[in-house]
């Protein structure tokens, strides 16, 4: 079996327990106080004892504490998958902003759809309809939709039915309190 790794010499006990004190973050705390073990002489099972975990989870917080000092005992966000869609892929999108053109792209608007559509012709891209949407909006752009309309409403229906004449405005009647004072 191998020597253990040793951790940075910049640091001590001392000062990684204060780190650990003036820290909000929980978890770091509960490692910051686990090197400060091994920085007091414990071996590497009390460490993990403290901690809470396995040796090898001692390791991998010696290995990010030597490289990146305290602040890499802190939990990072996962990267997560690239996004598909680059800045090029993007400015293409704001300059069909003017519509399409019937002939050519065959549509007579642009609905998300059309665009994913539109995404796997041009470039070979495929992202789904609701990554698509979220970058339109990240964009500025909104959803439109028609108000809906019943498929049997006569045309002049809507304007029958309103309200057209002035109205009357009229004073309410003065009513007397329902309870008397008393």
């Amino acid at each position: 079996m191998g020597q253990p790794i040793a951790l940075r010499q910049d640091y001590d006990a001392a000062r990684v327990r204060r780190m650990a004190r003036e820290s909000a973050d929980a978890d770091q705390v509960r490692r910051l106080l686990a090197l400060a073990v091994i920085y007091e002489g414990g071996s590497r099972t009390e460490a993990a004892e403290v901690g809470g975990v396995t040796l090898q989870v001692v390791r991998d917080w010696v290995l990010r504490f030597n490289a990146y000092g305290p602040v890499g005992l802190t939990d990072r966000k996962a990267p997560g998958q690239p996004p598909r869609l680059n800045d090029e892929h993007r400015a293409t999108l704001v300059a069909m902003e003017n519509g399409p053109i019937p002939a050519v792209h065959e549509v007579v608007r642009w609905r998300i759809i059309d665009l994913y559509q539109w995404l796997w012709e041009e470039y070979e891209i495929t992202v789904s309809k609701q990554t698509l949407s979220r970058e339109l909006r990240a964009m500025g752009y909104r959803k439109l939709s028609a108000r809906p309309r019943h498929h049997a409403q006569a045309a002049g229906a809507v304007e029958a039915f309103k309200k057209t004449g002035q109205r009357q405005w009229q004073r309410s009647r003065v009513v007397a309190a329902s309870i008397p004072p008393t």
